[in-house]
């Protein structure tokens, strides 16, 4: 999945998010490893609420999405609050991660755990978040929602496929000056826990 256009609505989207409890949470998990400076790869970092926070507490942050529209929202960020010297900005596929060193369907599920693994450092830690079947199945399945921005409006419908634990997603925007229409489509995959849980001890975590 990789955000072009619908990138710019990301933030509006996710007004509501709880960026500063998430970021308690990571620092607290990281500080409970005696983890309170030095390195860390933020995987799928879109526009950057969380990559920013983690600079701003003294990190150096790799912020690493495929999205190369997610990732210029977050270089704007980045330059309103000085914050380039603290954040390097890859553009990266995280099933072809390589980070020159250390730091949907189950398979490719898997190749994303075995990447994080190879680049961790000994005693690393790896905090991650994801879509659950619940989530799917019973929040976005046949759900349709609409987003309202300044200049813009988007629209955003979900197909749930049972059979193959994937939201089918569809976006349009319609850009109200201008009259230009976007459309983009993509697929957000889910995983039982018992699954993730043997994937993550299967590569030491």
């Amino acid at each position: 999945m990789a955000y072009n256009e619908f990138a710019y609505f990301y933030d509006e989207l996710n007004s509501e998010a709880d960026y500063d409890a998430l970021y308690r949470y990571v620092t607290d998990e990281l500080a409970a490893h005696g983890i309170r400076d030095g390195i860390l790869a933020d995987l799928g970092c879109g526009t950057g609420d969380l990559t920013l926070m983690l600079a701003q507490a003294g990190y150096d942050v790799i912020g690493i999405d495929r999205s190369e529209e997610m990732l210029s929202v977050l270089r704007e960020k980045a330059d309103e609050l000085d914050m380039t010297g603290r954040i390097l900005l890859l553009r990266q596929d995280l099933l072809s991660l390589d980070l020159y060193g250390t730091i949907r369907p189950a398979d490719q599920f898997e190749k994303a755990i075995r990447k994080a693994a190879y680049f961790m450092e000994k005693d690393g830690v790896f905090i991650f978040d994801l879509n659950t079947p619940y989530k799917h199945q019973k929040i976005l399945a046949g759900e349709t929602f609409d987003i309202e921005a300044e200049d813009a409006e988007c629209h955003w419908t979900n197909h749930f496929d049972a059979a193959a634990g994937r939201v089918d997603i569809a976006i349009d925007i319609d850009y109200h000056e201008t009259g230009e229409h976007f459309k983009e489509s993509f697929s957000e995959y889910s995983y039982p826990l018992d699954l993730v849980t043997s994937l993550l001890e299967k590569y030491g975590f």
